[in-house]
């Protein structure tokens, strides 16, 4: 499982100091994005090998909220693997209590035209891996 820190700023509240939903997405694509640079796979790096990834569907439950100045750490994990798409189980957490939960599907698309197609072998084999919790 990857994880980021994440500190609560002034700018991701709303007037009451409590979290905007919508920053929790953003939460969210930083794991993402930073457990594929983790990887080597940065999205530069993918983008220039003529692959991007696009997020096809969300399922979120928040279940607490978070506040202005907590420290959270945002998880990424895969949970399902195709060719050409990929679901990442992720937590946003304080300390150790939950508060949000997400199921988060990516759709691999050509660069080019940004239609579907399959990842190439050596990523969609370290994505394999990492859901089958071995090493790339």
């Amino acid at each position: 499982m990857f994880s980021i820190p994440i500190r609560v700023y002034w700018e991701d509240t709303d007037a009451g100091g409590v979290v905007y939903h919508a920053r929790y997405v953003a939460f969210l694509e930083r794991a993402r994005s930073d457990a594929m640079r983790a990887l080597g796979r940065g999205q530069q790096a993918l983008q220039q090998a003529g692959l991007v990834f696009a997020v096809h569907s969300m399922q979120l439950e928040f279940l607490r909220p978070a506040r202005l100045d907590d420290q959270l750490q945002v998880t990424a994990e895969v949970a399902r693997l195709g060719r050409a798409s990929v679901v990442f189980a992720q937590r946003i957490l304080r300390g150790e209590e939950l508060l949000l939960t997400a199921q988060v599907k990516v759709a691999s698309l050509r660069a080019a035209d940004f239609r579907p197609c399959p990842m190439e072998e050596s990523l969609y084999l370290e994505l394999k891996a990492l859901q089958d919790g071995s090493s790339p």
